[in-house]
């Protein structure tokens, strides 16, 4: 498997993108999944027509890594687990240097990484995957499917502190975490525990690689969140809903299904559903170009101006 332009011979590529059309006609790759009616072919090629040239090439992928990956179930000797955890050692795998505390409870064909701290009364699902180094701290709820990706932190501290006396108080923290089936956070993502109650993270939700959730954040179902997002605490996101790098929400908002916020948006207010937002305060993205437009126009406006100035009071 390999991109058009590094494929050789023995390896099968795709044609997701009609910017890389002359990688396409060029390329060495023995096999190349492209749609339709696409003009022209590379020398030597075998071509797939598929619906989806790069889900097929995500099949692809996922069955080649199966092939080489294999579920080891078993408790490496270098793991803590507390003595009345609930799982079934033949059906889990938690490998070295892991730790799971008391009271947690592991669904079949779940695998535990390498210095993963579970701590007490956590709740994980089936066929879940932590990988190195994440923490799940006490009482969240993964249900069956998740992924961690290395390094995420589920369940920490909501950010709380009453200024009382001129000092900046702790506001404890006793709600916990949900995340819904099929829900993946990514490298170093932290998503904080409810003031109390759930922050929730819905079904099927995918979140990219160091991105914030606040406190008590309701989001909805099959959300994209990419890298740098940041979401303050008790905000509510609908479902289906996109945010791109580094797009941000206030605090105590409702952000509707379907919205898309492109990279660098910041909502500061209530935004409706099926929209495309963007800029700072986020406005619909065609009141915002027209705005950039306006302000590009700007100096030679000036400029004229204070020519007009000048011929009045010449």
């Amino acid at each position: 498997m390999a991109a058009l332009n590094e494929a050789g011979s023995d390896e099968v590529s795709f044609l997701g993108n009609e910017k890389y059309y002359q990688d396409y006609l060029e390329t060495k790759a023995g096999v190349v999944l492209i749609p339709a009616d696409v003009p022209g072919s590379p020398d030597g090629a075998c071509l797939i027509e598929v619906e989806n040239p790069s889900v097929a090439f995500g099949e692809v992928i996922k069955h080649f890594v199966k092939a080489q990956t294999s579920f080891t179930p078993g408790v490496h000797p270098a793991a803590y687990v507390a003595e009345d955890v609930s799982f079934d050692p033949t059906k889990v795998s938690i490998k070295a240097g892991a730790i799971v505390e008391a009271g947690v409870v592991i669904g079949n064909g779940t695998e535990i990484g390498a210095g993963t701290v579970v701590c007490h009364h956590v709740s994980i699902g089936e066929n879940c995957l932590l990988h190195a180094n994440c923490t799940v701290r006490e009482r969240c709820v993964l249900n069956d499917r998740v992924i961690l990706q290395p390094g995420c932190v589920i369940g920490s501290d909501g950010y709380g502190f009453a200024l009382v006396d001129g000092r900046h108080e702790k506001i404890d923290q006793v709600g916990i975490v949900v995340l819904e089936e099929d829900v993946e956070i990514g490298a170093s993502s932290t998503i904080d525990r409810a003031r109390f109650g759930k922050t929730i993270i819905g079904e099927g939700t995918k979140i990219d690689n160091q991105v914030q959730i606040g406190h008590n954040v309701r989001m909805g179902k099959h959300c994209l969140m990419v890298s740098q997002v940041g979401i303050s605490g008790s905000t509510i996101i609908g479902n289906y809903v996109t945010m791109a790098g580094q797009a941000g929400a206030a605090g105590h908002l409702k952000i509707g299904d379907n919205a898309v916020l492109t990279g660098r948006t910041g909502a500061i207010k209530d935004l409706p559903g099926d929209t495309v937002y963007m800029g700072m305060p986020a406005r619909p993205i065609r009141e915002e170009l027209k705005k950039q437009a306006n302000l590009a126009r700007l100096p030679k406006l000036i400029k004229e101006v204070k020519e007009l100035k000048k011929k009045l009071e010449g």
